[in-house]
């Protein structure tokens, strides 16, 4: 998703599933992924842990907060590839929903854990690193992977997909329309996955 579309990592963990509409092919950032803060649940007996590695420890910040500005509230395009790899995802999701039964904790998150919790920022950095490692590409800032999704793209239009907002370009700011969406949707998923579309991989 970071790589698709330059979703912020906090962005699209924080992706609920009534913010994406695979029929029209867009989605609507509207809420970010916090980092988990924690503090002791032991009441006066102390474990002598830090509080995040506490057996009874309870989260004292909320799972998601606002976008990091106005700019951040968009809607986005979504590659046919995307939506297709969404499709497939929910599917699978709903697999883990009937193996996990009552220990399931519905959310209407895109991407949770195995019993429906979203998934934490640190989890997803450390998938990050291994996928990386794994697949013999060199080391990287999970936040650069958005930086795909800008390549060939008018700096307007980039601001508006990527969230951005500074002084002097506010005033001058331009409604993306839907068509632009879905053309530069249309572009990026040529640029990302045109290999497997002449090879017939669907990887």
């Amino acid at each position: 998703m970071g790589i698709a579309l330059g979703l912020r990592q906090g962005e699209a963990l924080g992706l609920r599933w009534a913010h994406v509409d695979l029929d029209k092919g867009i989605l609507r950032v509207r809420r970010s992924r916090q980092r988990p803060k924690y503090a002791h649940g032991g009441g006066d007996q102390p474990c002598g842990r830090k509080p995040g590695y506490c057996p009874k420890r309870k989260q004292v910040n909320e799972a998601t907060s606002d976008t990091k500005s106005k700019a951040g509230r968009r809607v986005i395009g979504l590659p046919d590839e995307l939506v297709t790899l969404l499709r497939k995802h929910k599917a699978e999701q709903d697999r883990d929903r009937e193996e996990a039964r009552q220990l399931w904790q519905e959310g209407d998150w895109v991407f949770t854990t195995a019993t429906g919790q979203p998934v934490s920022p640190y989890t997803d950095y450390h998938e990050w690193k291994a996928l990386l490692k794994a697949t013999g590409l060199r080391d990287g800032r999970l936040h650069d992977a958005r930086h795909t999704a800008i390549l060939g793209v008018p700096e307007r239009t980039v601001m508006a997909i990527m969230g951005w907002s500074g002084s002097g370009m506010a005033a001058r700011y331009q409604h993306v329309t839907d068509g632009i969406r879905q053309t530069v949707a249309k572009q990026v998923g040529g640029l990302i996955w045109e290999a497997d579309r002449g090879s017939g991989k669907a990887n």
